[in-house]
């Protein structure tokens, strides 16, 4: 079964890996970092402490940055426990996908997909009461994450595994953050 499981992933990879040309290179290594992202981050920020009051947003900033930390540490440990080799060192798949980042460190599970999803949940689930939209917070995430496939880095099981915990951690940590904010 895991074999299999293994298989589609990889086949999956290739596919989507395999729809990238050149052309677009330069823009997916942008938008993989973190840095380019930094108008939309303080946007977001600016929508959510307007709505929720500067001290409730301070509260949200210290749970957002330990939320950061839990999610990106745990994917660590995931990733030194398991070693899975990323698709660009992947001996089956070097010579077949496009990479376009080479890297060293190990693949399962993508700590960009966690964090990603970790703090879009978080943030979505403070302020969908107050936007209609909100739910448009979750293409930052899914550009976010589909970069690292995009450039031979993750397979899409490291990018689906790294949803799963970021979307628990996002949810359990606005639970504790309820017990926090200051009620007017």
């Amino acid at each position: 079964m895991l074999e299999k499981i293994i298989a589609i992933d990889k086949d999956l990879l290739v596919f989507l890996n395999g729809l990238g040309s050149e052309s677009f290179d330069g823009f997916w290594l942008i938008i993989t970092k973190q840095v380019y992202w930094t108008p939309y981050f303080l946007l977001v920020f600016y929508f959510l402490a307007k709505k929720i009051g500067w001290k409730n947003f301070l509260i949200a900033l210290v749970f957002i940055t330990l939320l950061i930390l839990v999610s990106d540490q745990t994917s660590n440990l995931f990733k030194n426990h398991f070693q899975r080799l990323r698709p660009c060192n992947d001996l089956d798949l070097k010579n077949i996908i496009r990479i376009v980042k080479p890297s060293d460190s190990y693949s399962f599970f993508s700590g960009h997909a966690t964090n990603s999803m970790a703090t879009t949940v978080f943030v979505f689930l403070i302020i969908r009461r107050y936007y209609k939209y909100a739910l448009l917070l979750f293409l930052f995430p899914l550009i976010f994450a589909f970069s690292r496939i995009y450039l031979g880095l993750h397979f899409p099981t490291d990018i689906l595994t790294g949803y799963a915990f970021g979307a628990t951690f996002g949810f359990v940590f606005y639970k504790i953050y309820q017990k926090y904010i200051l009620k007017d």
